[in-house]
């Protein structure tokens, strides 16, 4: 398994599960029809412990480029090999929504709200305002990569001996995921990641669903930008704290 393999397929069942979750919650005629926030939430926490789960042991389980660009900004991960973690990851990001489309597609066509149709693909934010809707999601994204870098590993006794958790070791970033969700994705739908924002709203505009509306690409680039500033500035200040000790 190579770590562009393990990012495209982490990638993908991140997506597979997340988006899955949405369409359905939001999509009509599904089981989970209008089950909610919290469902949305914790699916979306449990695509991510998949995710990391299978690409954790291969390549450490970015996902995002917005964890790829911190930890190159912080000196964690090799700049070269930046622009093809983040090409696997849009990659996957189209696969993964491109099943979910697969799965849901008679659900898609009897939804007649585009608005819904394309929270299946990509976010928007409840109330539109740009700057805030940006603020926000470096807000989200901040708070994902400063707490990612304090994470640490399982140790016992004095001598701080590793303590194995197999895949049980995926579960921090799940329950951070699902915090960010909970507290702060009410305003934006907390894209906090450039490639599962932006994958799949291609994927919208390329694939075939009754009655569909406009990508709303003129908001595309708030989940894309907000969520890199944010990784840039949660990756300086670690450094600066790390400096300052």
């Amino acid at each position: 398994m190579y770590p562009y393999l393990a990012e495209l397929i982490g990638t993908a069942l991140l997506l597979l599960l997340g988006n899955g979750v949405v369409a359905n919650v939001v999509l009509h005629n599904t089981k989970g029809n209008n089950s909610g926030w919290i469902v949305i939430t914790t699916g979306w926490a449990l695509a991510v412990f998949v995710g990391v789960v299978f690409a954790g042991p291969y390549s450490g389980a970015h996902l995002n480029p917005a964890v790829t660009l911190a930890l190159a900004t912080a000196g964690k991960f090799p700049w070269g090999d930046v622009p093809l973690f983040i090409a696997m990851q849009l990659l996957g990001a189209m696969i993964g929504t491109s099943l979910v489309w697969l799965n849901y597609k008679d659900h898609l066509n009897k939804t007649t709200d585009i608005g819904l149709q394309r929270a299946v693909f990509c976010t928007e934010p409840a109330i539109r305002n740009p700057l805030r809707n940006f603020i926000c999601e470096v807000t989200g994204t901040f708070v994902l990569l400063f707490t990612i870098f304090y994470f640490t590993d399982a140790t016992v006794g004095a001598e701080k001996t590793p303590m194995g958790l197999g895949s049980l070791g995926a579960l921090p970033v799940a329950l951070l995921v699902w915090s960010i969700g909970l507290s702060l994705g009410g305003t934006t739908g907390y894209a906090i990641n450039p490639a599962r924002d932006l994958g799949p709203r291609i994927m919208h505009a390329l694939l075939p669903i009754n009655g569909k509306g406009h990508s709303d690409w003129s908001y595309a680039w708030v989940p894309v930008l907000g969520p890199v500033t944010g990784a840039v500035l949660a990756a300086v200040l670690y450094q600066l704290l790390a400096v300052s000790h």
